[in-house]
């Protein structure tokens, strides 16, 4: 028996030196080199998104001469640009409408969502599933097949070229009902029944107990939808007729038969992007838990 033990020994101490020059083996190589490319193809990625975003403000940081030159380093810098498109349009005006209507659009629109979504998840009525199914297909029309009936709608309520008419007909978001509801979904029945018993309503119960547990699905459903309100363009443009109303119209006076002035078209845009740059960032971090809920679900 000594004899055995003696032997066993050194064999059970030599097992992890096994496993680790195993996982050293063709096994962990292959693994690595998987990861490497995975990374090289992410970096390549990236590089092809963000390049637009650096071409524009290389672009507006040019001399007007050098506006279609195709260095990648805009030298020697010049605020040439920024200074014309401010001048040029009233861009505090613009700014200041274009964030009132995307900040309108999306509280409404969130705020629509929150309760339809909450609805659907949490209530049991006649017709959930037909008015479900509705709210699918409505996502599915086109913006083209509504924006007749819209235009005359908000004709005879006398709402043309105004920011109201901007807004009230996109306070309802298909997706962000669809989205929030698959949130409310996942969210516990055991604490919906548990506040119903302590004698909350249906509206104290959303506010106290799924609104807090929904910031970060709020955060980044509030993004997505202020995003897609502040790059609007077609339906402001047959609302206002006004260049000077929104920022997206306003940009657009820069490209004309005479001539378009390129420099002062990205130096509007990099301004454009400003809000929703720094909206992103004092969002981050709520966005970023809403993915990792979502992938823990």
């Amino acid at each position: 028996m000594p004899l055995t033990v003696m032997a066993a020994t050194p064999a059970a101490e030599q097992a992890p030196e096994r496993v680790a020059a195993a996982a050293d083996g063709p096994v962990g190589e292959d693994t690595r080199g998987r990861s490497v490319v995975g990374h090289v193809v992410l970096v390549l990625l990236s590089v092809v998104a963000v390049f637009p975003i650096y071409w524009m403000y290389a672009t507006s940081l040019r001399a007007p001469s050098d506006a279609l030159s195709q260095s990648l380093l805009p030298w020697p810098l010049s605020l040439v640009n920024y200074e014309y498109a401010w001048q040029a349009i009233p861009m505090a005006k613009m700014l200041a409408n274009t964030f009132v209507v995307a900040a309108a659009s999306s509280v409404a629109q969130l705020f629509v969502a929150l309760l339809a979504a909450y609805a659907f998840a949490a209530w049991n009525f006649p017709g959930k599933g037909l008015l479900h199914l509705l709210f699918v297909g409505a996502w599915l029309i086109p913006f083209q097949v509504t924006m007749i009936p819209n235009y005359v709608y908000l004709s005879q309520l006398g709402l043309l070229n105004s920011l109201a008419g901007v807004v009230v007909p996109t306070v309802c978001s298909t997706m962000a009902v669809l989205l929030l509801r698959q949130h409310i979904q996942a969210f516990p029945r055991e604490l919906l029944d548990a506040a119903r018993m302590d004698g909350r309503t249906s509206w104290g119960t959303l506010w106290t107990v799924v609104v807090p547990n929904l910031r970060p699905a709020l955060a980044s459903m509030s993004i997505l939808l202020f995003i897609s309100a502040w790059n609007d363009y077609f339906w402001p443009a047959l609302v206002l007729q006004r260049t000077d109303s929104v920022l997206q119209i306003g940009v657009r006076s820069f490209l004309s038969a005479e001539g378009d002035n390129w420099g002062a078209v990205m130096a509007a845009s990099g301004l454009a992007c400003l809000p929703i740059f720094a909206l992103y960032l004092l969002l981050q971090r709520q966005v970023l838990d809403a993915f990792v809920r979502s992938g823990l679900r």
